[in-house]
């Protein structure tokens, strides 16, 4: 199904590389022996978390400013973003010496806003949503003459983005399927540009490229469904770096004609693969930067090998992260909260414990109820929140308890 958007060609993405050497990192492919175990054929994850400003964004925002006319460049820019664009803008206006308004939505993360400004830019906070904030810069666009950087709907935007894609195909050449955090869809649309003309030169048209959206602000399954892009209605996700609540028109043409499949993640598998990534490969991502891994964690026998996924992003709030880490260790099976009834009797607790100890459970808080109508007159309920191993030692846990004569509720 084609549509009437203009399309960006491989010669257009080559071009846009020649424009970027010296400026954007080719950042690193790196094995992923836990994810290919997890698999049964080899992982390799595409670290964009480790581009300039620590997204991909850098790469479409500097070629689109720096086709900009001199008289365009003295009117100044301004953009619309949760933050990585926004950083994108701002460097590449600080390289090109053109001065930039970013407007952010409320509650923007502080890491974000503080390397936007940072980079010189001029922040402006308006609306709870990336919408709110792109129809605020559009209105000052019209009225200062500053040129809009859309942050996915450009030509010149997606040309920029596909190069990541064609990095991939120089650093993974037997690749068969590549999953990419998937929001407006610059990056998608760019890369599987790059990707799938790269692979009809080849004579492979078996690959694939799968974009990947969080389900509480996925815009794409129902624009395709539909044939053109449609707007959500309400978003809800931590991944605020792919929370987008309507496809570009011209990503959209690309998405159209060279994605195969697009597929969405939970909140809780968003969290563990941050968790994971944090904790097996070392690698510092973002909820949205992690949209790809949790859908290969989701589907681990669902897709051909090689893979690559890309990370596409690691500006995160430490404080954020703190949360995260919390809310996928208990996604994982890390965190179990119990209430166990035991006799109101001296050391009936200290048993309860000692029977935990022996099974490697690490006891976080401890609190008691003694004021229940389940409970019999010699009983009290403990309520437990304990550290686990994994899911599987969880189970262990209240298996072991239950043989031990206790009555446990999860």
């Amino acid at each position: 199904m084609g549509t009437t958007a203009p399309h960006v060609s491989l010669a257009d993405i080559r071009e846009a590389r020649r424009l970027l050497e010296g400026v954007s990192v080719p950042t690193a492919m790196e094995d992923s022996r836990w994810l290919s175990a997890v698999v049964g054929g080899p992982v390799l994850l595409k670290c964009e978390n480790l581009q300039r400003t620590g997204s991909f964004k850098i790469r479409g925002a500097y070629v689109r400013m720096l086709r900009l006319t001199e008289e365009e460049r003295a009117r100044g820019v301004v953009a619309a973003s949760a933050g990585n664009h926004a950083q994108g803008v701002a460097l590449a206006a600080q390289l090109l010496g053109i001065k930039a308004t970013v407007f952010m939505p409320e509650g923007a993360p502080i890491p974000k806003l503080n390397a936007t400004i940072g980079y010189g830019a001029e922040v402006v906070f308006h609306g709870a949503y990336l919408d709110h904030s792109l129809e605020e810069a559009l209105r000052f666009s019209a009225e200062t003459g500053a040129v809009l950087i859309h942050p996915y709907d450009h030509e010149d935007i997606v040309a920029g983005q596909g190069t990541c894609g064609l990095e991939i195909m120089e650093q993974a050449p037997d690749v068969e399927t590549v999953l990419i955090p998937l929001g407006g869809g610059g990056l998608v649309a760019g890369s599987a540009t790059a990707i799938k003309e790269i692979c009809r030169e080849q004579g492979r048209p078996d690959v694939r490229v799968i974009g990947v959206q969080a389900e509480g602000a996925a815009a794409y399954p129902t624009s395709l469904a539909t044939g053109h892009p449609v707007t959500l209605t309400a978003m809800k996700t931590m991944a605020d770096g792919i929370a987008v609540p309507r496809p570009g028109k011209v990503p959209f043409a690309a998405i159209v004609d060279y994605v195969d499949e697009v597929i969405t993640v939970s909140e809780e598998s968003l969290s563990s693969a941050m968790v994971m990534l944090l904790e097996r490969a070392k690698m510092v991502v973002e909820p949205a930067g992690a949209a790809a891994v949790a859908a290969v964690l989701d589907r681990p026998h669902a897709f051909g090998t090689p893979i690559v996924a890309v990370l596409s992003s690691g500006n995160i709030d430490p404080l954020l992260m703190g949360k995260l880490i919390r809310h996928g260790m208990a996604a994982a099976g890390r965190y179990l909260q119990l209430r166990v009834r035991v006799p109101d009797v001296p050391g009936g607790l200290a048993k309860l414990l000692g029977e935990l100890a022996s099974l490697g459970a690490n006891v976080l808080e401890v609190s008691h109820e003694r004021l229940s109508v389940d409970l019999h007159v010699d009983e009290v309920a403990v309520r437990l929140q304990l550290e686990t191993r994994g899911l599987s030692h969880a189970d262990d846990v209240v298996t072991r308890l239950r043989e031990c004569g206790y009555s446990v509720v999860e």
